[in-house]
Order: C-alpha cells, then structure tokens, then sequence
C-alpha cells in the first residue's frame, strides 16, 4: 500500500482528483491522476469515455480506464480496465481534501462509469 501526502483536486470543465504519493528520495513526488473532461466527451468514441488514469512513473502510452474504486476509511483501492490495481492510504491527507474528493468522484460517476463505492467509518474523514 502506498502513503498518499496530499490530494489535488480540480472541478471544472475538467474533473480531477490526483493522489500525492511520496516517492524513492525525500522531496519526491508520484503523481497517480483520475482526469474526467465531462464537457469535451461528446467528441471520443464510447470506449475512449469515462475517467483515465495517468501515473508519473510510467509511460503515457500506458494510460488506463478505471473500472472500479472503494474507498473505505483511509484504504483506498482502484481498479484499472487493464487489471492494474493501486491500494492508497489516505489517513495523512486532511479531511476537508477527502471529503472534496469523494464529492468529485461521485461528480466523475453521474453516468456510472465506473464502479464506486464509498464505505464511511465513525470516527473516519467522513464523506
């Protein structure tokens, strides 16, 4: 499992919710990416719609779809259409940054594109 340090989050034309995980030296920083352009997906083809993956560490060329997350406390498992799976630990982020962010991924999930589910626990970041 991965630490995240920080969410970065974008809601406007484009829809984005971006994981900060610490990387191999002290200042590093991974960047796994969930982009959704809502607005522009009338112009793609129906298997090019939903929301894409992108992380720093590997090739563009190697860009997913996501199939499906669950998001339960600080443990956050996606899944990618290629059989990717990334598991996050978001007990470092602030609350206010995981509330927002679950409120973008349901925003990215209005068609359902993706599988979601959100599993919240007393005491936990709340939703």
């Amino acid at each position: 499992m991965e630490t995240v340090d920080f969410i970065t989050l974008e809601s406007r034309d484009d829809l984005i919710v971006s994981f900060a995980i610490g990387g191999e030296y002290p200042g590093d920083v991974i960047s796994l990416t969930l982009l959704r352009m809502p607005k522009y997906e009338f112009c793609l083809g129906p298997d090019e719609r939903g929301v894409k993956i992108s992380r720093d560490d590997l090739p563009e060329s190697e860009e997913d779809m996501l199939a499906a997350i669950r998001w339960e406390g600080t443990k956050v498992s996606l899944l990618t259409t290629e059989g990717r799976r990334y598991e996050l630990d978001v007990h470092h982020v602030d609350g206010d940054e995981v509330r927002e962010a679950k409120r973008i991924l349901r925003k990215m999930n209005a068609d359902p594109a993706f599988r979601l589910e959100i599993v919240e626990r007393p005491g936990g970041h709340g939703s």
